[in-house]
């Protein structure tokens, strides 16, 4: 019985261990939410509480830094966003990856900037803080997208 008891207990604690150091994805998917929101809605101070002041972005037009990610905000008028098809995995706890799809209805600088983009982001913990310190999305091409094979 001791040994048992002994057993169970040991499986108690490395499966709380494990489920301790895995991000929960529902959560990075707020956060990920979060920073498209803040993003449309051009509230640059809500964007810094979810992005890294060190972020790094990759897009077809080039490389961001929070500088540039917050005067690109301010061209955007997105009417809509919708994440799809979102994974997420980690190798280490304090490290997130996290890919998906995002439907975007709106324009970049007055032009129509509407369509599927494949998306992913890295989020690492800051000072105890999930933020992200890495994004990169661009428009799906060719065959039908994940997202647009569901309609």
């Amino acid at each position: 019985m001791k040994k048992y008891l002994t057993s169970t207990i040991a499986a108690f604690f490395a499966t709380s261990v494990v489920a301790f150091a895995s991000p929960d994805t529902a959560m990075i998917q707020a956060k990920e939410n979060a920073a498209w929101q803040a993003f449309k809605d051009k509230k640059a101070d809500d964007f810094k509480k979810v992005v890294d002041q060190d972020v790094v972005g990759v897009y077809p037009d080039g490389i961001a830094d929070m500088a540039k990610e917050i005067a690109d905000m301010q061209k955007w008028d997105m009417k809509s966003f919708a994440i799809s098809d979102f994974k997420a995995h980690s190798d280490e706890k304090d490290v997130m990856v996290t890919t998906y799809e995002v439907t975007i209805e709106g324009t970049y600088n007055g032009s129509d900037a509407s369509g599927v983009f494949h998306a992913g982001s890295v989020w690492k913990i800051e000072n105890g803080a999930w933020l992200a310190i890495f994004h990169t999305n661009v428009k799906a091409e060719g065959p039908a997208t994940n997202a647009q094979k569901k309609e």
